[in-house]
């Protein structure tokens, strides 16, 4: 030991000396230049700090007095005497419809025009004929549900219905893009159509994945008022998808930009009605937000079912001044708030998922399967994680906080050598080091639960391979966290003088213990998971750290044994090469007994003991003739990482004791005779 610190205090104290006067002839100028400490605290935290948040603040109400501008609506009184008058005029523009009609059919051809008309019959066709093609689906698919299991079949057919009814009008889009490259025709109301079939696509898309998720009772939630839900947001989204298609038509037809800006108002005004009509049923739309322990869910879902018609007539009335011009404030409290709530119920929608799923798995595992176990922890916890931190990064990115909460941040704390460390900077780097831990310990688990059975490694290797993974991956982390203050690794060799001379004078035995670590770890004598006896204490070695090896006992009692003390005392590994010992029990009988009828019985009760292993055959031996009894010993072989030792023995000698007493051999106690001698004391006459 002594000269282990020896060869320590040289290795540091030459190291000490190298790092500081290596270069020192090219740096003299530059440090007589720089006067200002390596480390110090920014006198200009309090400035930059107050100063950003004076920006901040000016933006805010910069951007709070741009709520209130209005954008004109672009249509006045005139606009509704030009739709009256449009209206009114419309019977006699029939004729002027009629030879448009004619001169497009010239310009197409007879070829041409056959082939629009068809296709505008198969168009209605379709629309008219969609159940029936559905019908037809349906049976065509039915024979396969003898091979889909029955919980997984609804899902299956929802599935198949959502793609044909998209399918429909994307080969009807096909088909238009064919005649559109056979008779290149390139009118306005033609490609129209081309767009509107896109159009119907995507909302026959949307219709059919809300049908069959509300009311095909493939969910709990939706099945008290899924159907209800439908039939008014199936209404709602009809008009929007018909309220849209008429707009776009009158785009196409060059109506007056009034006209434009009139109907694009009153669809938005009778969307808006519609959706609040929809919101309306309370216990519908909060049936569809599922009751899941997490107090933050659970905290927010009793604020909306507290405060919901008050949320929906400030929602209401949000877009009903978006409608009217004030855009800005509309799309604060439509899209920021409730969009961002929208994300946060998503989010913790599928982390109680993946967590039931988790927790189930986590069930099913036997108590054997202890890799398996930690995988799924490592699982869990790294879940935790990411949802806390993508929670809080999509929420404050929605409601527009986190460049602001960034620059409120990015205030100077200290200044380490050339480079400004902000609070910003700090928490960025402790998110990423924490990331690389989690990810770090979820790979260890996997390689063990995995990857190294898949290749046949011992769980000794493994543990060691994880241990050099563990550190080196926590070096690279802390390498990126400085890289990320910006910090020049160049600085740490200012520290490296200090860090020898504790080492060499005050920290010799932590710096013995952790040589010695390394060696337990890479030298395979002592194992994650060995039995071991070590300063009178045997215990199962759990976790082989770099100061300290934990030995846990059978009693569940934790030992943190130095590793230099299991390099340099003596150590018992039972477990090294094999885990089978032999251990005796002493059996002692009386001088009556047969000794082979004392065999036999021995090795009956220890070939019929379960915790005996079978794979060695249990031996007696005769021992002594005794003052008292004849004495025997019973060898039996015992896996020690399975079975304890004193359980083993208090088995078999109650299994021995009950067998003699049937057989009628006695087990003797320790019996001495004492003989007293009596001497005669002087008769009288000799007394006299």
């Amino acid at each position: 030991m002594k000269t282990m610190r020896i060869i320590l205090i040289l290795l540091f104290t030459g190291f000490l000396t190298a790092v500081p006067y290596s270069g020192a002839q090219e740096k003299t100028d530059a440090a007589a230049e720089k006067t200002e400490p390596s480390i110090a605290i920014s006198d200009k935290m309090d400035d930059v700090m107050i100063r950003e948040a004076t920006k901040v603040k000016e933006e805010f109400q910069q951007k709070a007095r741009s709520l209130f501008d209005r954008i004109p609506l672009g249509w006045d009184l005139n606009t509704i005497t030009y739709l009256y008058d449009l209206a009114v005029s419309m019977p006699g523009k029939i004729a002027v419809f009629t030879r448009f009609v004619i001169e497009q059919s010239k310009v197409l051809g007879v070829i041409g025009s056959i082939l629009v008309v068809v296709f505008i019959a198969v168009v209605f066709y379709s629309l008219l004929g969609q159940r029936r093609v559905m019908g037809w689906v349906e049976r065509k698919v039915e024979p396969l549900s003898a091979y889909i299991p029955e919980g997984t079949y609804p899902f299956v057919m929802s599935g198949i219905k959502v793609v044909v009814s998209a399918l429909i009008p994307l080969l009807l889009l096909a088909a238009f893009a064919l005649i559109n490259a056979l008779i290149d025709y390139s009118e306005a109301w033609f490609q129209l159509i081309g767009r509107l079939l896109g159009f119907w696509a995507a909302g026959a898309l949307l219709l059919r994945i809300l049908k069959e998720s509300l009311t095909q009772d493939l969910f709990k939630v939706t099945a008290q008022y899924g159907k209800a839900i439908y039939r008014w947001a199936r209404l709602a989204l009809l008009y929007a998808i018909f309220g849209i298609a008429a707009y776009w038509t009158a785009e196409v037809f060059e109506i007056r930009e009034d006209f434009l800006a009139l109907l694009r108002f009153a669809i938005s005004i009778s969307i808006t009605v519609v959706l609040l009509i929809l919101h309306f049923n309370k216990k519908a739309f909060m049936s569809l937000l599922p009751e899941i322990p997490i107090q933050s869910y659970m905290w927010f879902r009793k604020f909306l079912e507290r405060y919901y018609f008050p949320l929906l007539l400030v929602s209401f009335l949000a877009a009903l001044l978006w409608c009217f011009g004030y855009k800005a404030l509309g799309r604060l409290v439509l899209i920021k708030i409730w969009f961002t709530g929208a994300a946060f119920i998503v989010i913790m929608l599928l982390f109680h998922s993946l967590k039931r799923y988790l927790d189930t798995w986590y069930h099913r595992l036997d108590l054997t399967e202890e890799d398996a176990r930690i995988f799924v922890g490592a699982l869990r916890s790294i879940l935790k994680y990411a949802t806390v931190l993508a929670s809080l990064i999509i929420v404050l990115n929605m409601l527009g906080l986190l460049n602001p909460l960034q620059r409120i941040m990015s205030f100077p704390i200290f200044q380490l050598g050339d480079t400004t460390v902000t609070f910003w900077l700090i928490v960025k780097a402790i998110l990423i080091l924490l990331t690389i831990v989690y990810v770090s310990r979820l790979a260890q688990a996997y390689f063990d639960y995995k990857l190294y059975p898949s290749f046949g490694i011992d769980p000794g290797l493994g543990y060691a391979l994880n241990t050099v993974f563990k550190y080196t991956t926590l070096g690279i982390g802390f390498l990126i966290t400085l890289n990320i203050l910006g910090l020049n690794l160049q600085f740490l060799l200012v520290f490296a003088g200090a860090i020898g001379i504790g080492i060499g004078l005050g920290l010799q035995d932590m710096a013995a213990n952790v040589i010695s670590g390394f060696t337990i770890i890479f030298g395979g004598k002592i194992r994650k998971g060995d039995w071991i006896e070590v300063e009178g204490m045997m215990g199962k070695v759990t976790d082989i750290y770099l100061r300290a090896t934990k030995v846990q006992t059978r009693d569940n009692i934790e030992y943190l044994v130095p590793n230099s003390n299991m390099i340099s005392n003596t150590m018992v590994n039972y477990t090294l090469s094999s885990a089978l010992i032999r251990i005796d029990l002493s059996v002692g009988v009386s001088y009556s007994a047969d000794p082979r009828q004392v065999e036999k019985i021995l090795l009956t009760a220890a070939e019929n003991e379960p915790e005996v292993e079978k794979t060695h055959r249990p031996a007696v031996r005769f021992v002594e003739y005794a003052d008292n009894s004849i004495n025997f010993e019973l060898l039996v072989w015992i896996d020690v990482r399975k079975t304890p030792r004193r359980r083993v023995r208090s088995n078999l000698y109650f299994v021995i004791f009950e067998e003699l007493a049937k057989a009628g051999i006695e087990i003797p106690f320790p019996q001495r005779d004492v003989h007293i001698r009596s001497q005669a004391g002087p008769t009288e006459a000799e007394a006299s």
